[in-house]
């Protein structure tokens, strides 16, 4: 059976065994979608162990009230946190108090001793997106430096009829937030950060007009999504460069999207003013730095939110965790 779904990963466009981890999840997670064939659920989860991604662990996660699935989603669970004890946060923590009496014998205790060892004061991964609404989200008011210069009130009330938009311009969808809108409208995190690892899937509507969304680091432009095809705006460079910088790195070092309409996932980390970003699990961005975009004399902000860009089509995003540093 692991035989047969391996030859249907070229879903994500190229031989199964060339896939990195990433894109065995994306492909995998497909699959799973897909059938509602029991062994070929747990055959799916079973290579998703092997992949070892931390979007493989959540997804296994979120199977464990599946009385049908949950006892192959522990034991998934279990064997990437087994070779990833990098993964520990608070809800790895609970997700593997939660497994442990699922498990037996020599896994039952080391999978206790995992927890025993672990660091309990490790916040870890956060999710962002709980897959159900939009808490924890606002909708955009102006750049940071406008909004700096605002008084309370006037943020409050720029805030409100922002948040207004949102809820027009933003669902959530079969568990996955989607753009509807028509103009330019980000989803922005209620919450500042400083230095962080941030994990998203993303992907574009094939049948939107000029596909192209982003993510914005500390409240500035962005880490570029686009439609490759669209080579009169100079989108063949590929995805995940830092598009608005014009003294350092702008482009990708390699074209590594999905096929348009399929999904991709990004890795994004920040250290200071500094930016290296994953895509599909190849390096894309080598710590390059992120130019202030707003006032180009200026460092990138220190703390400010993380956006989610549209960009008139319609698109779509996923497991998006975030991990302060």
């Amino acid at each position: 059976m692991a035989s047969l779904l391996l030859m249907a990963l070229p879903f994500a466009g190229v031989r199964g065994e060339l896939l990195t981890p990433e894109n065995q999840v994306i492909s995998l997670r497909h699959i799973f979608e897909q059938t509602e064939d029991q062994q070929q659920r747990e055959a799916t989860l079973k290579l998703m162990a092997n992949a070892g991604t931390y979007q493989a662990l959540t997804f296994a996660t979120s199977l464990l009230e599946d009385k049908d699935i949950a006892q192959t989603a522990a034991q998934t669970i279990w064997t990437i946190l087994a070779a990833h004890p990098e993964y520990n946060g608070t809800a790895t923590r609970q997700t593997l108090t939660a497994i442990i009496p699922m498990l037996k014998g020599k896994q039952k205790k080391e999978a206790k001793a995992w927890l025993a060892s672990a660091n309990q004061n490790e916040e870890g991964f956060v999710q962002l997106f709980n897959g159900k609404d939009l808490e924890g989200w606002k909708g955009l008011v102006e750049n940071p430096i406008k909004r700096g210069k605002m008084s309370s009130d006037e943020l409050a009330e720029a805030q409100k009829k922002a948040d207004e938009l949102m809820k027009k311009d933003w669902i959530v969808e079969n568990g996955e937030l989607v753009y509807i809108g028509h103009g330019w409208d980000n989803l922005c995190t209620v919450k500042q950060y400083g230095d962080f690892e941030l994990l998203v899937d993303w992907r574009l509507d094939p049948n939107g007009k000029e596909p192209d969304a982003g993510v914005y680091l500390r409240g500035a432009p962005q880490v570029q999504i686009w439609d490759i095809r669209r080579t009169d705006v100079g989108a063949q460079v590929g995805s995940g460069g830092l598009y608005n910088n014009k003294q350092n790195p702008s482009t990708p070092t390699s074209v590594e999207d999905n096929k348009l309409g399929e999904w991709n996932t990004f890795r994004i980390l920040m250290k200071g003013e500094n930016v290296t970003v994953w895509l599909n699990g190849t390096k894309v961005v080598d710590n390059v730095v992120l130019e202030n975009y707003w006032d180009r004399k200026l460092p990138i902000f220190p703390r400010e939110q993380i956006e989610m860009q549209a960009h008139g089509s319609r698109c779509y995003f996923r497991n998006i965790y975030v991990k302060e540093l």
